[in-house]
């Protein structure tokens, strides 16, 4: 019985400890903003992605954040299902700033009205983003 009660308490102690650690690196927390958008995106989840965009969000250096909330939701209606494909993906803190780091990517983006894909659409995408407070927001993107 005390063998699994210290069992118990080592699981929940390694857990809390690896959580922690996360937040404690930079890296480690922009890496798991960058997974949360392509998944807030995939599943559709219009205000999530929203709520991971900096106030002052800029896409290409002329559209602001009503564009990408407007973008989505037609996005969104057009298509039943969405698919983001991560490629490849590099991200790094920037070696000045401390509270900047960035993403480069190539991303596959499908979308179907059922199970096979009517459009895909392939991009190598450079995202920006802010540290506000403990959270990375996504403050630049551009693509080509």
């Amino acid at each position: 019985m005390s063998t699994r009660i210290f069992t118990l308490a080592f699981v929940v102690f390694c857990t809390l400890l690896a959580g922690c650690g996360a937040k404690d690196d930079p890296r480690a927390a922009l890496k798991a903003a960058v997974q949360q958008l392509q998944a807030n995106v995939a599943d559709k989840n219009n205000s999530a992605v929203l709520d991971q965009l900096h106030p002052q969000f800029s896409a290409q250096g002329e559209f602001d954040r009503e564009w990408a909330q407007r973008t989505m939701l037609l996005l969104f209606m057009r298509h039943k299902n969405i698919k983001v494909l991560a490629l490849s993906k590099n991200s790094y803190l920037d070696a000045t700033y401390r509270e900047k780091g960035h993403t480069e990517a190539q991303v596959g983006l499908a979308g179907a009205e059922n199970l096979i894909p009517d459009s895909a659409s392939h991009f190598r995408v450079n995202m920006e983003w802010w540290l506000e407070g403990d959270e990375w927001k996504l403050a630049r993107l551009n693509w080509e």
